[in-house]
């Protein structure tokens, strides 16, 4: 019967792996197998690849035909090569040594492709991690900035609202004293009014006592003035009287009437000014 040696499907959706198996060519592809000589899983960078080297050798030796897949692993993995060479010394063409050598120099430059290979894209990885940890950097850098110039946005607005507070805090505490200082004015003008009002009532309520005096006053230098003439008048009469006999009673009789005038006058001056008074 017709073997191959071929891959069988294992894990699950979007992330499978595959068994290296010998199986009939007539079973299907996950079916029952006849040998599981490795393993092969592809989501690995480099694929990953389990190989029991002297059984698949074994089995290409016995006429196992792999498919395109497997044909691709066993080449990496040496087995072909090994099977030339076992070839070869069958036909004589080098010895075992020679064949066990040349596979030994195969193998170390094998060694050295997966190494660089491996260099290569662990470097890569480096590489674009370090670009992305500088790419973050930046963006760190950039939201930094931003923070500290919001922040820095927010204490100005902080500081102005400070300043605006403090300096109508000032303007309310200046229109305080200047309010102030008007209603003590004012009350200063009213206490002022009061007072000059005060002392006009004062110098009303004097006025009259003032008036009194004065007319009487008047009265007393209208009476001294009146006195005065009459006393003028008598001693100008008397020398006439004397030089008249006959006419001296008459001046007697007038004297006498002056004088119940000057005293009638007297009494009427009196009187009002002790009504004045009272």
């Amino acid at each position: 019967m017709p073997v191959k040696i071929r891959l069988s499907k294992k894990g699950r959706k979007k992330l499978a792996f595959y068994h290296i198996v010998v199986a009939d060519s007539r079973a299907p592809r996950d079916g029952k197998s006849i040998e599981r000589i490795g393993s092969y899983n592809p989501g690995t960078n480099p694929a990953t690849i389990e190989l029991n080297f002297d059984r698949a050798l074994d089995w290409l030796l016995k006429g196992a035909q792999p498919t395109d897949t497997c044909r691709a692993i066993l080449s990496k993995q040496g087995v072909l090569y090994k099977k030339h060479l076992t070839e070869g010394v069958k036909k004589g063409a080098f010895n075992e040594e020679e064949a066990e050598s040349r596979f030994q120099q195969w193998m170390k430059d094998k060694l050295s492709r997966e190494k660089a290979l491996t260099d290569k894209v662990a470097k890569g990885k480096a590489d674009e991690a370090k670009k992305r940890f500088e790419a973050e950097s930046k963006i760190r850098e950039a939201k930094a900035e931003l923070l500290a110039k919001k922040l820095k946005a927010e204490a100005e607005a902080e500081a102005k609202a400070e300043a605006s507070a403090e300096a109508e805090t000032q303007t309310e505490a200046e229109v305080e004293t200047e309010v102030k200082a008007d209603v003590e004015t004012e009350a200063k003008a009213e206490t002022g009014e009061e007072a000059e009002a005060e002392t006009v009532t004062e110098d009303k309520a004097e006025t009259p006592e003032e008036a009194k005096a004065e007319t009487e006053e008047k009265t007393e230098a209208e009476a001294e003035e009146k006195a005065e003439a009459e006393t003028e008048e008598k001693d100008k009469a008397e020398p006439k009287a004397k030089s008249k006999g006959k006419s001296k009673p008459k001046t007697e009789d007038k004297t006498a009437e002056e004088a119940s005038q000057e005293e009638s006058s007297e009494e009427t001056s009196a009187e009002p000014s002790e009504e004045s008074k009272a």
